[in-house]
């Protein structure tokens, strides 16, 4: 077996020794589409991007072929690639505005196609990270289904790089707790373990399955 494929394995072992459930979305942005193929061939849907001209090269004619494949878009999405990002992209982890929810809800109009949409939560309340603040959440989301029509199927976070992602874990199980919402996009290589204690279901993992970006 490929060694990328091994360590695919490894961490769906971890997973389940956790009575977890939970996705592996292979974090894939940078890696040329060679060095990803071992685990499309070894049956691996989903697979994360971060930017949209890398993904429409990568993926077009990949998904034709692979027509099982989900794509995951993990970076901050800009208002005017959006038109580019779908139908690419089954999933977005990263809404964080109102003027980009209107932005995807206008283009699902136009393309018939209604991406999974996690909102993201700035949990850590950092001024340089993007995402909607704890007390804002609940009629950001509201907005979302009512306004906006936009299938939103859980939170997603990228917390603070202080040692203690528990404490920001907890508090995203808290919320997901507090509405309908089934799905938890957190956990990546350095915390995905912690995550899974809080019930996170799907896990953004990269160099530990692709190695060291150059």
């Amino acid at each position: 077996m490929h060694d990328i494929v091994d360590r695919l394995v490894s961490i769906k072992k971890e997973i389940q020794l956790n009575n977890s459930k939970a996705e592996v979305v292979a974090v894939s942005k940078t890696f040329p589409i060679n060095k990803i193929l071992p685990l499309i061939n070894f049956g691996h849907l989903h697979y994360g991007e971060n930017k949209i001209q890398e993904a429409v090269d990568k993926w077009t004619d990949i998904k034709r072929d692979f027509t099982n494949i989900k794509l995951h878009f993990v970076g901050k999405l800009q208002t005017n690639k959006v038109k580019f990002a779908m139908p690419l992209f089954d999933y977005i982890h990263s809404l964080d505005s109102v003027k980009l929810a209107e932005k995807i809800a206008n283009e699902q109009l136009k393309k018939k196609f209604k991406p999974k949409i996690f909102i993201q939560v700035n949990i850590g309340k950092e001024t340089q990270k993007n995402g909607i603040d704890v007390e804002n959440l609940e009629k950001f989301y509201l907005d979302c289904e009512k306004n906006f029509d936009l299938n939103i199927v859980g939170l997603m976070c990228l917390p603070p790089n202080d040692n203690t992602p528990d404490v920001y874990f907890s508090e995203m199980k808290r919320l997901i707790n507090n509405t309908n919402l089934k799905e938890l996009s957190m956990g990546m290589t350095n915390d995905y373990i912690e995550a899974l204690k809080y019930k996170s279901t799907f896990l953004r993992i990269g160099s530990k399955i692709f190695g060291p970006r150059s």
